[in-house]
């Protein structure tokens, strides 16, 4: 067995989270945005063995940043960076919306 990691999420990664909730609870339903949030938070969960697996946004990538990885829940993508035995979440978004200009504004900073 892999020796485990430690999954650390930034303020703004639970805020995205929170974010996330909210809309869909709004203007779907609870049970959705319920279903929606087991969703990520077992995608997190899984980032605590093997974070090395996940791949290198292609929006960092054309930047030449590829220390940043990204884990997926379908539409939404969880970007991170492993430190040592960390794994640090930096973001939480919807993947259909403006990438390149998201993760600029959120990590470029």
């Amino acid at each position: 067995m892999a020796a485990r990691y430690k999954v650390l999420l930034t303020r703004r990664a639970e805020s995205d989270i929170e974010d996330i909730y909210n809309y869909i609870a709004v203007g779907d339903s609870v049970r959705n945005a319920d279903l929606v949030l087991a969703g990520l938070e077992a995608t997190l969960a899984r980032l605590d063995e093997f974070p090395e697996r996940g791949n290198v946004p292609k929006e960092l990538a054309e930047l030449g940043m590829a220390e940043f990885r990204e884990a997926h829940f379908k539409p939404y993508r969880v970007i991170y960076r492993v430190t040592g035995r960390e794994v640090v979440v930096y973001c939480v978004l919807d993947g259909r919306r403006d990438m390149q200009s998201l993760l600029r504004r959120r990590l470029l900073r």
